[in-house]
C-alpha cells in the first residue's frame, strides 16, 4: 500500500521504512530488526542510489535508513538528492564510518540522524524512533563533542583539515588512502577518470601538496589515524 503510513489494525499506523545498503546481509539484518518492532515496517530495500530513489518515490516511506558507502554513489549525495525529490522522507544514516568525521556532514546534507553500525541494537532502534518523531539523533558522545566545539569556537586539527574539503573530495581522499587507483575510484563513484583527476588536483591545492605521491602519503597516513582511533 502506498502512502506515508499503513494501518496496522484498530486505527494504529505503522511507520514505513526503506533500507539502503549495498550488502545483502546488512539489509536483511536491519529488516529483521526493524520488523521486530510493532510500530515499524520495512516496505523496501535497495542496494544502490538509483534503486533507492525508485523505491522511495514508489513507497513514500516515513524513514530511509541509508549507508554512506553505496555501490554506485555516495550516501551523502543520495541524502542530498532525496531532499529535492522526496523532502518528506526523514533520512537516518547508518554507517561504519566514524561519526566524528561524518555526523556533521550528513546533517548539513539534510539527514535527521547518524549512527554507527557498531552501536548496540537498542541504540539503533532508539535512533530510528527518535528520527520517526521528527527529532535529530546523534550519539551522546557526538552531541557532547559538537557542543564542546561550538562552545570553544575551535576544532581539532584533524577536523580542521577536513573542513576545507567538499563531501566528494573527502570521498576521493579516503579512497586514495585505501590504495585505490584513479580508474577504480571513478568506477566506484560512477564518475569519469577526468573528474577524479580534477578532484585530486583540488586536493593537492587545498592540502598544499606538491604532487600525487604526497597526496597518497597524506591520505594513507590520515586513514591509518582514523582506523587507530
Amino acid at each position: 500500500m502506498q502512502g506515508s503510513y499503513e494501518d496496522g489494525g484498530d486505527g494504529y499506523f505503522m511507520k514505513r521504512i526503506v533500507i539502503v545498503d549495498d550488502h545483502p546481509i546488512v539489509r536483511e539484518g536491519f529488516a529483521k530488526l526493524i520488523n521486530s518492532e510493532h510500530d515499524f515496517e520495512v516496505v523496501g530495500t535497495a542496494e544502490d542510489a538509483n534503486e533507492a530513489i525508485e523505491i522511495i518515490q514508489k513507497e513514500k516511506p516515513d524513514i530511509a535508513m541509508v549507508d554512506l558507502s553505496l555501490r554506485d554513489s555516495s550516501g551523502i549525495e543520495l541524502v542530498k538528492d532525496l531532499q529535492g525529490l522526496c523532502p518528506n522522507v526523514k533520512v537516518l544514516v547508518v554507517s561504519l564510518h566514524d561519526e566524528e568525521l561524518y555526523a556533521e556532514r550528513v546533517l548539513r546534507a539534510g539527514a535527521r540522524g547518524f549512527i554507527m553500525k557498531a552501536e548496540a541494537v537498542d541504540d539503533i532502534i532508539t535512533a530510528v524512533k527518535k528520527v520517526a518523531r521528527g527529532e535529530i539523533y546523534l550519539s551522546d558522545r557526538m552531541q557532547s563533542k559538537m557542543i564542546e566545539m561550538m562552545a570553544s569556537g575551535r576544532r581539532k586539527e584533524s577536523i580542521n583539515l577536513l573542513d576545507i574539503l567538499s563531501d566528494r573530495e573527502l570521498e576521493v581522499f579516503q579512497l586514495v588512502g585505501n590504495g585505490m587507483k584513479t580508474k577504480n575510484i571513478a568506477d566506484q563513484l560512477n564518475l569519469s577518470i577526468k573528474t577524479i583527476e580534477t578532484y585530486k588536483s583540488h586536493l593537492k591545492i587545498k592540502l598544499q601538496l606538491k604532487d600525487g605521491i604526497e597526496l597518497i602519503q597524506r591520505a594513507v597516513e590520515w586513514n591509518m589515524k582514523q582506523n587507530l582511533r
